[in-house]
């Protein structure tokens, strides 16, 4: 079966950034599928690609992957008018690709939102199976954001969304959250699934001692480590705050190194120069395979997002998928579904939002307690194994998009 796989956001390891389209990918060719994969660039993305672009569009195979790249260039510096550009052009020049060449499925994943219009169009215009990829609820989180707040826009977007998921003969959610709110827009749960993202255990390959060996090589200061975004939707300023009250507690064994990049990078940089803060470093984003190095250095990964409710079962961050594949005690500041898996498998510690008191105590305790910090780490090493392996989810992933094709041509 031929697979147009549309990804605005896709990268291989050797860029920084979640690469389940990228495994996805590879696994559907390894059992014998043809997959052409469309993507646009990436300020720290890299799609594998190395040639010109031609007319605004390189094309190239890589890993066995036909990969159609699109020179529209996304950065999470830009301001929401400026993306919100980028995401319709990107949306445009793929529906006008999906319209004209020769595939059997069409599978979407956002975000962003509008990635799904070339789903939309193929399956109505030429009777394609879709199958739509739902990563974030939009426009639910931007609205609870107060980043959108224009009841046009709000309009558009929610009517775009109910589409989508009407459209589709097939939705994948990532998180409880997220599967519950198509369901809300009417989608029959028969036709979603819930496949989260995905721990990458043979690229990590860690030892189950790491833990504790890092600890003392680091001459007891616990190593904290966030990836990802800093942006508003990470609140950020959570581990700034608690960086001062460890500070203000004279406290010199932990430290919180933050990798990398968004909007609020530069602020949060100056108020920590501001607050003379010894105890945080900022990183520039590193590719996934340099990303598994880092946190063989690490102790302890955050989960840290703004305190808005959407967010607690609405969300499956990469980054709690490689803290546990590295076998790293989880610090949380938010509940919700992944808040409750921490607790109930003992591999991490949750502090409620807000209260940089609790985090600070929960670190300190990481800090002072080798021993907890060590079952941690393996209890969540035990749930990446288990729960999370991306081998087991990409065949999931794989029998629904087959299950989906065979039912619909055969209706």
């Amino acid at each position: 079966m031929h697979i147009l796989y549309i990804h605005q956001h896709f990268t291989t390891p050797e860029g920084a950034g979640g690469t389940r389209s990228y495994e996805f990918s590879k696994q559907l060719v390894k059992e014998g599928h043809n997959v052409t994969l469309l993507c646009g660039s990436h300020e720290n993305g890299d799609s594998g690609l190395i040639g010109q672009f031609v007319r605004g569009v390189r094309r190239g195979v890589v890993e066995s992957i036909n990969i159609i790249e699109m020179e529209i260039s996304y950065s999470s510096k830009d301001n929401f008018f400026k993306r919100s550009v980028i995401f319709f052009r990107f949306a445009w020049k793929s529906t006008f690709i999906a319209l004209t060449m020769k595939y059997d499925l069409i599978f979407c994943t956002s975000t962003p939102l509008t990635v799904a219009i070339p789903g939309i169009l193929s399956h109505w215009l030429r009777n394609k199976v879709f199958v739509f990829e739902v990563r974030d609820l939009w426009p639910e989180l931007p609205k609870e954001m107060r980043v959108i707040t224009n009841p046009f826009v709000l309009m558009i977007l929610s009517s775009l969304e109910w589409i989508s998921y009407r459209s589709a003969d097939a939705c994948i959610g990532l998180s409880p959250g997220i599967v519950e709110g198509i369901e809300r827009k009417g989608v029959k749960p028969a036709k979603i699934e819930m496949i989260p993202n995905g721990s990458d255990i043979d690229l990590h390959q860690i030892s189950p001692k790491r833990s504790v060996e890092n600890f003392q090589r680091k001459n007891d200061v616990l190593q904290a480590v966030f990836t990802g975004a800093h942006g508003i939707a990470n609140g950020l300023n959570a581990v700034i705050d608690t960086a001062v009250e460890l500070q203000t507690r004279g406290r010199q064994d932990v430290k919180f190194n933050l990798i990398g990049n968004g909007m609020l990078k530069p602020e949060l940089m100056e108020r920590t120069r501001k607050e003379k803060l010894t105890n945080i470093e900022f990183n520039d984003p590193i590719s996934k395979y340099n990303l598994v190095e880092e946190l063989k250095t690490m102790d302890v990964g955050l989960m840290i997002l703004a305190d808005i409710p959407a967010f607690y079962y609405g969300t499956s961050p990469n980054k709690f998928f490689d803290y546990i594949a590295s076998g790293l005690p989880i610090l949380i500041n938010y509940p919700g579904w992944l808040a409750s898996l921490i607790e109930e498998r003992e591999c991490g510690i949750y502090v409620p939002p807000g209260d940089s008191a609790a985090f600070a105590d929960a670190m300190e305790q990481f800090a002072e307690n080798r021993d907890m910090l060590k079952v941690m780490g393996d209890n969540a090493y035990q749930l990446a194994l288990t729960e999370f392996e991306r081998g087991k989810l990409s065949k999931k992933f794989i029998n629904l998009l087959m299950k989906t094709y065979q039912n619909e041509k055969n209706s």
